[in-house]
Formats: C-alpha cells, sequence, structure tokens
C-alpha cells in the first residue's frame, strides 16, 4: 500500500509522512477565540482535522489530538494594541469575561458535535497555562531574543533572524516587512513595527491580567499555542494545523518563538486549510453573506433557498480538498444533498443484495484506490468519487445488471462501513432503517425525558434534548406532551 503524503506548507512540497515516534502522531490544531458563535470557516477547519484525525486513527496509529481554547490575549484586529477580544464582548454584554468564553465555548461544541466532530484528546485554555507562558517568555529573554519595556515584553525579530530565518512559513522576507511596516499609534515601545508581544501590560480597565515579573498584564496571543502544543506534545512534534489564514503572523510567530526557546523548531508538518466563498465572493459580515451553522441548517438566510442537514453540509464541504477553496451556493449544497443521498442508498441496498457464485467486481482492487487517494494528503474528494464507484456496481447487482459473491458483498461492506463511516465521518441515515424500532426507541427516550421534567431533573432532561439533537433529531413540548421529528 502506497505510504501517507502530506502537503507541508513550510517545505511547499508533499513530503513522505514519518513520525517522531513509530506508531504515534502528535497534532496540535488552533481551536476557537470564544468571544462569539463559531463560524462556517472554523466548521471547514475543524471538519477536515476530524477527517485527519478519523484516517490517522483507522491507519493504527496512536494520535494525541490537541485542539486549545483562546480565552484571553486576542486583540481587537489580531494586533498588539487596543481591547482584548473577550473583555470587549464581557463589557457590550455586561457579564464577567468567564461567563462569555463559557458560554461560546458550549456553543462551539455544540456545532462540532452537530456535524459529528470528534473531540480532542486534550482541550488546553490560555488562561489555565499563565505560568507555563511566563516560563517560555523568561527562556526568550535569556537568551536575547525579546526584550522588557515599560511593563510589557516584545519579540525581537530583527535579533531572532541573525540566527533563523522569520519567515520560513510564509515566504516573506524580513527586510520587506520591515520596509513596508509603518509606526502604529501605541506601538512606540517597539524597538521595530514587525516586533511582536509576548506579554502586554494592562493599562487602566483591563478585566482579564495578572501578576508577572514585569508587572500586571496579560499574554500575547501567538504564545500561547508555542506553550500548550509543546508542553503536550514535546519541544518537536509531528503535525501543527489551522486555517490558512493563522498562516501570517501566528504560526511563523509560533516558529520563532518556540525556535528561540528551544533551539529547535518546533514542527516537522504544517498542515493548513483554506478559505470559504459564497458565491464566488469572500464570506464576510461586510458582504452580508455570513450565515452561521445553524442558519445553514435551518435555511433561515436570506442567501438561502432551504435548509440542510450536517450531514449534507458535512458531505459538501468533504467534496473539495482541504486545501483548496470552497465555495458556497445554493445549487452546490443540493447537489451535495443528492450525492450524499445516494451515497447512503448505496449503502443501505448492500445488505439486501442477492449472491451469486460468481462477482463482476474486484473488491481488492477498490479498496486499493480508496486507500491510494487517501493516502495522497488526505484526498476526500477523490476517495467519495471511488465510493461512487462502488455505488454504482451495487446498483447494478440491485436491478440484476451485474452479480456478486458472498466474499465480495461482505468485503464490500467492510471497506464501505471503514471509509464512509470512519473515516468520512458521516452518521448512519436513520430515516432508512427499522422505522417500527425508531418509534420505539425515541418513545422510550420521551417517557425518560418526561420522567425526568416531573422531578425537576432540569439537567437530565435538557441533556436528552441537547444530545438528540445532536443526532439530528428534534423534540417539539407542546400542552399535549412532547413529540420529535427529524432535522
Amino acid at each position: 500500500m502506497q505510504s501517507l503524503v502530506i502537503q507541508n506548507t513550510i517545505s511547499r512540497k508533499k513530503e513522505k509522512f514519518e513520525p517522531i515516534v513509530e506508531g504515534k502522531v502528535g497534532m496540535y490544531v488552533c481551536g476557537p477565540t470564544v468571544y462569539s458563535d463559531v463560524h462556517l470557516g472554523n466548521v471547514r477547519t475543524f471538519l477536515s482535522f476530524d477527517l485527519i484525525y478519523r484516517f490517522l486513527i483507522h491507519l493504527g496509529y496512536k494520535v494525541r489530538y490537541i485542539r486549545n481554547i483562546t480565552d484571553v490575549g486576542h486583540l481587537v484586529d489580531d494586533i498588539d494594541e487596543g481591547e482584548d477580544k473577550i473583555s470587549k464582548k464581557a463589557r457590550l454584554e455586561n457579564l464577567e469575561p468567564m461567563e462569555i468564553v463559557q458560554k461560546y465555548t458550549n456553543g462551539f461544541h455544540k456545532v462540532m458535535h452537530l456535524f459529528n466532530i470528534l473531540d480532542p484528546d486534550i482541550e488546553p485554555t490560555a488562561t489555565g497555562h499563565i505560568i507555563e507562558q511566563m516560563e517560555m517568555i523568561e527562556r526568550i529573554l535569556n537568551k536575547g531574543y525579546a526584550y522588557e519595556v515599560n511593563g510589557s515584553v516584545y519579540f525581537d525579530v530583527e535579533k531572532y533572524n541573525e540566527s533563523y530565518e522569520y519567515g520560513v512559513l510564509s515566504g516573506r522576507k524580513l527586510d520587506e516587512m520591515m520596509s513596508n511596516s509603518r509606526e502604529l499609534e501605541g506601538q512606540v515601545d517597539k524597538r521595530n513595527p514587525v516586533d511582536f508581544a509576548l506579554w502586554k501590560k494592562a493599562e487602566k480597565g483591563h478585566i482579564m491580567k495578572w501578576n508577572s515579573p514585569w508587572g500586571v498584564g496579560f499574554p500575547g496571543w501567538h504564545l500561547e499555542c508555542s506553550v500548550m502544543s509543546t508542553k503536550y506534545l514535546g519541544e518537536t512534534f509531528d503535525i501543527h494545523g489551522g486555517g490558512m489564514d493563522l498562516k501570517f503572523p501566528h504560526h511563523e510567530c509560533e516558529i520563532a518563538q518556540s525556535t528561540a526557546a528551544d533551539d529547535v523548531s518546533p514542527v516537522n508538518y504544517w498542515i493548513h486549510t483554506n478559505m470559504l466563498t459564497v458565491n464566488g465572493r469572500k464570506m464576510s459580515k461586510s458582504e452580508g453573506n455570513g450565515f452561521t451553522p445553524e442558519e445553514l441548517i435551518s435555511g433561515d438566510h436570506k442567501l438561502l433557498e432551504q435548509g440542510y442537514s450536517p450531514m449534507t453540509v458535512r458531505f459538501f464541504m468533504l467534496q473539495s480538498h482541504y486545501a483548496s477553496t470552497l465555495d458556497f451556493s445554493n445549487a452546490a449544497l443540493q447537489a451535495a444533498e443528492k450525492g450524499y443521498q445516494r451515497l447512503m442508498q448505496g449503502y443501505n441496498l448492500l445488505d439486501g443484495l442477492s449472491v451469486s457464485d460468481s462477482s463482476d467486481f474486484d473488491s481488492k482492487v477498490f479498496e486499493e484506490k480508496c486507500y491510494e487517494v487517501m493516502n495522497d494528503d488526505f484526498n476526500s474528494p477523490k476517495l467519495i468519487a471511488q465510493l461512487f464507484e462502488g455505488v454504482k456496481f451495487i446498483q447494478s447487482v440491485n436491478t440484476g445488471l451485474k452479480k456478486i459473491n458472498k466474499e465480495t458483498k461482505e468485503h464490500l461492506t467492510s471497506i464501505f462501513k471503514t471509509f464512509v463511516f470512519d473515516v468520512l465521518g458521516f452518521v448512519p441515515n436513520i430515516e432508512s432503517g427499522n422505522k417500527d424500532l425508531l418509534d420505539g426507541l425515541l418513545s422510550t427516550i420521551v417517557e425518560i425525558r418526561a420522567i425526568a421534567k416531573n422531578n425537576k431533573d432540569w439537567t437530565t432532561s435538557d441533556a436528552i434534548r441537547d444530545n438528540l439533537n445532536n443526532l439530528g433529531v428534534v423534540l417539539k413540548d407542546s400542552k399535549e406532551g412532547t413529540s420529535w421529528d427529524l432535522k
């Protein structure tokens, strides 16, 4: 079988994947800044890494997957001056910052589960690692790659570039960055406009702040990922990922910080997902085309002709390679809806196929091709195309045009279970299952929830409702009782 190859952003070429420790993989993905509802760009990124996580596990690797929560230090407009995004939202909503963090972290998790995105193995927070961030700053200062001024600490990019290369990931040259930079108001403490904050002095009124050797302040946004990735995965680890918008400056700064602190480049394989567009235009609030995951599912947006199930959206996203631009349109989503239904119908036909003594299908070659495309940089669109070749054969057997024997049928069933559910992460379509069994199970669950409500056990009642909702089952409470419906 072909070895797994990955398009490595830092080398700009496909490379054979060779983990640092045989049989084990350390993977870090930059998580959300939890100051607002999760957007579809987040979903696309985390769904892409869910695919990667699932496939690595399927290949037999023991994967430690870290995805952080940014709950401090990420300033408005992604610069080193101004207000913390979470503090600003807390002020606007008249809440404590940690209330904002909890509210939007919970919302983030619900959306992830809605699209059947697996939880990471560890989900650390920036505020939970303040001491470690101070320790890394001390190491960088001691090696001469940072400086303290007026209670803030800045990374000295020019000094770092004397020994290493700042811009190795993004391809930007320091001379060009410096010539294109300009002094910004409030940044007079920096020796150079391209320097970035490791620790910021908290101005009067700043809510989230800690005591440090340099005074009361808070960590810079880039620092947390350097600290948490290396704490849980080691000074050098296998895979680091995120959206392409993080390549510069966030990931570039991560490389510089970790290298300056520990004298070693932290990551062997960098993976970046591409952006979303809507009808060929960048998705953004200013364009008026930035619908949320909930709006996409409900269809409650002026640009949407209908709502689309979570698995249709998952199918739609996986029809494009993670590194390519993904364009939303009603036509594309409706085509994805039909494609997903066709895929699931093909799988559901398998069990009832009549077997013959011979077969017109080579399932071993079919399986090899599935692995071949996934081993080529996790190429989910080619995998889906390959699976449709299997669906085409299944339909031909069902109509009597082709034959299948027992061995091929069992092997083909195993292949579909592996790639459709384990790797691509689709959820079996309960609508096509045993309706009597489904009715009975859901009626029982609704009765259990009714008992919990009568006992004022709201925690259990809400958990049942939310978990069913994540599975695509909506409970509707009324005076007559509770009914259910499929999304």
